[in-house]
């Protein structure tokens, strides 16, 4: 690394930028199982156990709802056919709650796999890393002291914004991860409202809701590996112009690109359930 304070400092940001990105890359395909070696997901397991209860509660009291708001009389309900659905439905809300979590667990594997789908055909084992070009570094060791103050202003400015826009990128993906586990500790509650026809609206939210959250691991993906390809073809740097205009130029262009990307992570949740029709 330069001896330069300038270097270094616009050096050190692209390194956190780096480090968040690779971080990013590797929780959209981590499974929730392995967060944090585990111990997340003990606590909700424990609590999606617990309000298995609770849903099997609320099973019998939505069946019991949705009977006497579809059946006109209790010979309606006896009739084999309309005894039959009711039996039906009943067991499969009740398989829903008991095997909740292998289901949400198998829709997130599904998704996961098609981020791996992108990674593969993007043909990226990892994002492509941003790196300070030799030229700017050339002419920032080759000012004098005056010259260097300007380019103070300029990388503090410029490394602080990069600074800023990592930890609001890698917030958002940590928020996905905590929507995952929420979803999966409170499913018990509303997959139970598939046990009457009435109230199994509340159920087809909840499912249609945690997909949106785990399809959103394969948009942060699709983003991420479109910045790689902009990280591939970093700016084009001016060496004829001064020093602090070719730096200023060159965090000028590589923060939009760093703009697009962070956009696209924040704006994922609303891409997911555009398209799903939430």
């Amino acid at each position: 690394m330069s001896d330069n304070w300038v270097v270094q400092n616009l050096e050190n940001s692209l390194k956190v930028w780096n480090e968040k990105l690779t971080e990013i890359w590797q929780l959209v395909t981590l499974p929730p199982q392995e967060f944090r070696g585990g111990a997340v997901w003990a606590v909700v397991a424990n609590i999606h156990g617990t309000l298995q209860a609770i849903g099997y509660a609320l099973l019998v009291l939505f069946f019991v709802v949705g009977v006497v708001k579809t059946c006109g009389s209790f010979a309606e309900a006896r009739r084999p056919e309309a005894a039959v659905k009711l039996f039906v439905r009943f067991a499969l809300a009740k398989g829903l709650i008991t095997y909740g979590m292998e289901l949400m667990l198998a829709l997130l594997e599904i998704v996961q796999g098609m981020a791996s789908s992108i990674m593969n055909a993007a043909g990226l084992g990892g994002p492509s890393s941003s790196v300070l070009p030799t030229e700017i570094v050339d002419a920032i060791e080759s000012c004098g002291f005056f010259e260097s103050i300007p380019l103070w202003a300029v990388t503090l400015i410029g490394g602080l914004l990069i600074w800023v826009l990592s930890f609001v990128m890698i917030l958002s993906v940590y928020g996905r991860f905590f929507k995952l586990f929420m979803y999966t500790a409170l499913a018990p509650v509303p997959l139970a409202s598939f046990a009457g026809q009435p109230s199994q609206s509340i159920g087809r939210s909840f499912i249609k809701s945690y997909a949106a959250v785990c399809l959103e691991g394969a948009v942060i993906v699709l983003a991420c590996v479109i910045f790689s390809a902009f990280a591939g073809t970093p700016p084009a740097v001016d060496t004829d112009a001064a020093a602090a205009a070719m730096v200023w130029k060159y965090i000028g262009e590589l923060l939009f690109n760093m703009l697009i990307l962070v956009g696209s992570v924040k704006m994922s949740d609303r891409v997911v359930r555009e398209m799903m029709g939430l």
